[in-house]
């Protein structure tokens, strides 16, 4: 399930700011992740809402 259009231009990471972009990690796991080299959480969205939790995240390896 695709967020709209205008959402991902309006979020930003909760740890850094950085801007996010959508991308599937699994089949059925889509998630933000943060476009920042230094910072890289990617956050999880869940039944089409985007879960911006820090505490949420995962640091991709």
């Amino acid at each position: 399930m695709a967020l709209e259009a205008g959402l991902l231009e309006i979020l930003a990471c909760p740890a850094c700011h950085a801007p996010l972009r959508e991308e599937t990690a699994s089949e059925e796991t889509p998630e933000l992740l943060c476009e920042s080299q230094s910072c890289g959480l990617a956050y999880p969205v869940r039944d089409g809402i985007p879960v911006l939790l820090v505490d949420e995240a995962r640091r991709p390896a």
